[in-house]
């Protein structure tokens, strides 16, 4: 007798409503986590590369202003600017050998290889809008190339410079009257930078140099997004032979009195081995949804947060003079 079983009923198993929506929420947090972190790096990476960018914008300015303040007081054989005859300060009467665009002899002022002015634009030349209340910076030597006798130039200033002996500055072409070739003795051409900050309305502020050229002073771009240069002097003022002679011992601002001839406080045996430059570098363009609330406090500045979306950073350097005399 054949007997037959009827098998069982097959079961179908599946994810229940309640599991669908647990799995559902799960993946949503984790979604939501990678795109916050996607976002976080992306927006870091965007801070990163804007601050890279402005730190590398302040290291080239730097770089453009370093090499001409080392070589201050360079004159060729000799870094003593009383002796280079045909040189004289701002209080002299001017010499017609010298161009004045700037100011009364401006350009063969060999007594102050470096000066500046202090939260001020007081030069002749006009600029190209000037910041007031940005420093400004002078800087006086000649070329390091020797120039050979036949190949010195109209229109050009130059020193002659010998070791021990009053040197010269004329103007070419040729050598000056009473050369004699068994002398020694070099031919530099003379060249005077002249740093300051543009501040034009509305456009990106920049630095900018008087350079001079010839027998002209052309007005040239260092760098853009430059807002503020400020400096000190690294001055000695200790006495000319004693122990202490040779080293800084005072940065001040320069407009301070024992810079300034004719203040009560003024000291006739300071000398400036050093240069501190501070930069305010702000970038070219706003940073959507960055607001800069900064208050800048460097050298004798106290900025108030601007406020706006431009990023910006504040460098410093602190630049010795190689030709400074420590005696």
């Amino acid at each position: 007798m054949l007997v037959t079983f009827n098998a069982a009923p097959k079961r179908y198993a599946g994810m229940t409503l309640i599991e669908l929506m647990v799995a559902l929420a799960i993946g949503s947090f984790l979604m939501i986590g990678a795109v916050t972190v996607f976002m976080q790096s992306r927006t870091t990476f965007r801070i990163t590369e804007s601050v890279s960018r402005l730190q590398e914008n302040a290291r080239f300015a730097l770089d453009a202003i370093e090499p001409d303040i080392r070589m201050a007081s360079y004159y060729g054989l000799t870094s003593r600017g009383f002796m280079i005859e045909n040189a004289a300060g701002a209080l002299e009467p001017p010499l017609a050998i010298a161009p004045g665009l700037c100011g009364p002899n401006w350009t063969v002022d060999f007594d102050n290889p470096v000066a500046g002015t202090n939260n001020g634009y007081v030069w002749a030349c006009a600029g190209n809008s000037p910041n007031l209340n940005s420093d400004t910076l002078v800087v006086r030597r000649v070329r390091e190339d020797v120039v050979a006798p036949a190949a010195l130039l109209a229109n050009r200033l130059y020193v002659q410079s010998f070791r021990g002996t009053p040197g010269l500055i004329f103007q070419g072409p040729g050598t000056p009257p009473g050369f004699d070739p068994d002398f020694i003795t070099e031919f530099h051409e003379l060249t005077v930078s002249g740093y300051y900050v543009s501040a034009p309305a509305g456009a990106v502020p920049m630095l900018r140099r008087w350079t001079l050229r010839g027998l002209a002073l052309v007005d040239e771009e260092v760098l853009p997004g430059v807002e503020d240069l400020q400096i000190q002097f690294g001055v000695d003022t200790d006495l000319p032979g004693t122990d202490d002679r040779g080293a800084v011992n005072l940065y001040v601002n320069a407009n301070d009195p024992i810079l300034t001839p004719g203040n009560p406080a003024f000291n006739d045996d300071f000398e400036i081995l050093a240069v501190r430059i501070w930069l305010r570098v702000r970038a070219e363009r706003v940073e959507n949804g960055f607001t800069d609330t900064t208050n800048y406090v460097y050298a004798d500045q106290n900025v108030a947060a601007p406020g706006d979306q431009f990023r910006r950073v504040v460098v410093s350097k602190t630049i010795y003079l190689r030709n400074a005399r420590r005696t």
